[in-house]
């Protein structure tokens, strides 16, 4: 049975509501710090979320082990997503994605109480990608982790089945070329059904999230938001990474393949990989959490 370690009435941490605009527009952010902790200048971690993720939604574990450890913690919605403005509503960008998240780092750069030398970046799944590329742009960040990323659209693709991917590309055109109100398509759905994601427990992870965070996921997405997956390739930044990374891929993935076997051929020091033995939601959740966490921590510990 999967649970999850700690839910948002759980919590130790203090955390505080706040925002920022990127590209004009408002995100919604939170705060997350160590409970009594006086000290000032302290480390922080942006935490950047997966595909259809939001704040809170299989989040709260994690943000919760790294106040422990002593960081500050920001997570934010994207624009159009959660709690944040934009138009239309639940589509996604790479691209897009990514100045929200150089929008979000500035930020957390300029809070009080943060160390701007200390920052971490942890991205999971499609934020994970989005991790990778911040790595490689921010030779200023003191580390990256990349949790299950999503590190090749092109392999993401072919683990759809074909008549799929065909049902996939009819409604991507037609919301492209469509006027008004987007086409939607479900985020996740029961394995066989029609979702943007129905494999590797994807509909019972939404299920723990809507539990922890006690309010109903807006199970909705663009189908335009499709295109964005294919060609977005973030492993071809993996060359350019100059901080210390680490890309802690799940074996049994079958929505962000992890192919280890292309990073070991970039033969970057900086970049240390870890794997472990689950599909791609099952990290999020217990028993699995207590070793991905386990892991990174350590990975904190040895930037210290």
């Amino acid at each position: 049975m999967k649970t999850l370690r700690h839910r948002l009435g759980d919590l130790t941490c203090e955390s505080e509501r706040t925002g920022f605009y990127s590209r004009g527009v408002w995100c919604a952010a939170a705060l997350h710090r160590p409970v009594s902790d006086g000290r000032q200048a302290m480390p922080a971690i942006l935490m950047l979320h997966g595909w259809g993720g939001i704040q809170d939604a299989l989040t709260v574990p994690f943000y919760e082990e790294f106040t422990r450890a002593g960081y500050v913690v920001m997570t934010f919605d994207y624009r159009s997503w959660g709690d944040s403005a934009g138009l239309p509503r639940q589509t996604i960008s790479a691209r897009e994605r990514l100045r929200d998240a150089d929008a979000a780092l500035a930020f957390l750069k300029s809070r009080p109480g943060v160390n701007p030398d200390r920052i971490v970046v942890w991205g999971t799944s499609f934020g994970g990608g989005h991790a990778v590329e911040l790595a490689a742009d921010h030779p200023e960040l003191a580390g990256v982790i990349a949790q299950v990323p999503m590190l090749d659209g092109a392999a993401a693709v072919k683990a759809v089945p074909p008549l799929r991917l065909m049902r996939f590309a009819l409604y991507s055109l037609v919301d492209t070329v469509k006027l008004g109100r987007p086409l939607y398509i479900p985020v996740v759905s029961e394995p066989g059904s029609f979702s943007s994601m129905d494999r590797d427990g994807a509909n019972e992870a939404l299920r723990l999230a809507e539990e922890s965070i006690g309010r109903k996921y807006d199970n909705r997405i663009a189908a335009r938001s499709l295109m964005t997956m294919g060609p977005y390739r973030p492993f071809k930044r993996l060359k350019d990474v100059k901080v210390p990374t680490l890309l802690l891929g799940a074996s049994d993935d079958t929505v962000a393949p992890f192919i280890e076997s292309v990073i070991h051929k970039v033969k970057n020091s900086n970049i240390r990989i870890e794997t472990v033995k689950a599909n791609h939601f099952e990290p999020y959740f217990e028993p699995v959490f207590s070793e991905v966490i386990s892991k990174e921590l350590d990975f904190l510990a040895s930037l210290k």
